[in-house]
């Protein structure tokens, strides 16, 4: 029984008439299970559907890798197509004020931007959303199971200071603790699909062996959130990413095109670019 990952939105696409949409959605199948992780900014998730042919009525599950607009702004359209109550799995966090942080080269005033979930949560589950939220990893069946809150210990990777939260308080560096990914126990090994990894690649493959007591990591797809990071940590990710053995590496989104090409070289034939209308199997 094979894996089966279709990416429904990212930035960049991988097939005539496709759209691309800043954010991520990938639907997961497993031994008949169909859950979604993410479901990108806007209405990406559902004209790609169409276009692959793929009926969203028959996703069983959602899971929200993190309060983030980019990951969960199609929420509306996706539950509108869906027409039915489906449960949404998310961290209790997920609802945070969510903003990014910039300041002028030449100085000033630090600006703030809100990029958190812009749906109201009765707006979304008088669409049919049943949250169920949860600090802990959740198994959804005998097979997928939510990392839940991830700790940090690689010793190379932090949390980036200009993504924040706004509290009573002010604005504090968001912990993330909403930051979580989906896991699937495989026949060849876990399956890691992550959404943006703001809590550290390796630190999410460490935390999902830990959770399922299985070492072999067949295969990491999703989000790395290297956009920004310089070539000591994009290289010492991909130290980290052979060491823990990883035998396929699909990057999206966060990734960036410098640490995707570097990913590229290190990886050989085991990599590839996980786009919109990318289809995979494991």
């Amino acid at each position: 029984m094979k894996v089966r990952l279709t990416t429904l939105c990212d930035n960049t696409t991988g097939g005539t008439g496709l759209i691309a949409e800043w954010g991520l959605s990938i639907l997961a199948e497993y031994r008949g299970a169909k859950v979604l992780l993410d479901a990108g900014m806007g209405d990406a998730v559902v004209k790609n559907a169409d276009l692959m042919g793929i009926d969203l009525g028959g996703v069983d599950k959602i899971v929200l890798s993190h309060g983030h607009l980019d990951h969960t702004g199609g929420l509306t359209p996706l539950l509108q197509r869906m027409g039915k109550k489906i449960p949404v799995y998310a961290h209790p966090d997920v609802w945070d004020q969510k903003y990014s942080s910039s300041r002028q080269p030449w100085g000033g005033d630090t600006s703030y931007h809100f990029i958190g979930i812009q749906q109201r949560p009765e707006t979304l589950e008088s669409l049919g959303a049943d949250f169920k939220y949860d600090r802990a990893p959740v198994w959804l069946n005998d097979y997928m199971v939510t990392t839940g809150e991830v700790p940090m210990v690689a010793p190379f990777e932090s949390i980036e200071d200009n993504l924040c939260v706004k509290t009573e308080k002010g604005y504090v560096t968001d912990p993330f603790l909403d930051d979580q990914a989906l896991i699937i126990k495989s026949e060849r090994g876990l399956v890691v699909v992550l959404g943006c990894a703001h809590r550290g690649a390796i630190n999410t493959i460490l935390h999902a062996k830990t959770i399922t007591g299985v070492d072999r990591v067949h295969a990491v797809v999703g989000g790395t959130h290297l956009l920004r990071a310089g070539e000591e940590r994009i290289n010492q990710t991909a130290a980290a990413l052979r060491e823990l053995g990883v035998e396929k590496l699909g990057v999206s989104h966060c990734t960036g095109l410098p640490a995707a090409a570097m990913l590229a070289r290190e990886f050989g034939s085991d990599f590839f670019f996980n786009c919109a209308g990318t289809i995979v199997e494991f």
